[in-house]
C-alpha cells in the first residue's frame, strides 16, 4: 500500500510551486551524492545514532558518505524536507545504491545478518 500524499488536484495552483520546491536544493544535494556514493547517510549533530551509524560502517571498513544537516535547533526546515521526501520521521536516513534502508536499526540489522550489498 503506497503511503498516502496529498493529491497535487487538492493543492491551491497559488501555492504549488512553493509546496513542489520547498528545500529543493537540499533534496537535490542529498539526490546528488547517491549517484555517487553507494552509501549515503543523511544525520544531524547532537543526535548519537548518525554517529552510531557511521561507526558501525568504518568498523566494517564500508566506505561512505556523511551529510549533516544542523542540530535539534538549527535547520530544522532542511531535515524537514527531507523527512517529507521519504516519509521517515527520524535520522539517520541510510541509502545503499539509491535505496533508501531506513535508520541506524535497519542498518545494524543488515550488517548483522550478512544483507548489506555494497
Amino acid at each position: 500500500m503506497p503511503r498516502p500524499i496529498l493529491d497535487e488536484a487538492r493543492i491551491h495552483p497559488a501555492i504549488r510551486d512553493t509546496v513542489a520546491n520547498f528545500k529543493s536544493d537540499i533534496l537535490h544535494e542529498v539526490q546528488a551524492a547517491l549517484v555517487v556514493s553507494p552509501i549515503v547517510v543523511v544525520g544531524m549533530r547532537q543526535n548519537p545514532f548518525p554517529k552510531k551509524a557511521c561507526k558501525l560502517l568504518e568498523s566494517k571498513g564500508i566506505k561512505f558518505q556523511y551529510l549533516e544537516y544542523g542540530s535539534y535547533l538549527a535547520n530544522w526546515r532542511d531535515r524537514l524536507a527531507l523527512k517529507m521526501w521519504t516519509g521517515w520521521p527520524t535520522f539517520p536516513m541510510v541509502f545503499v545504491k539509491g535505496e533508501f534502508i531506513g535508520g541506524y536499526q535497519d542498518l545494524a540489522k543488515l550488517v548483522e545478518a550478512g544483507d548489506l550489498k555494497v
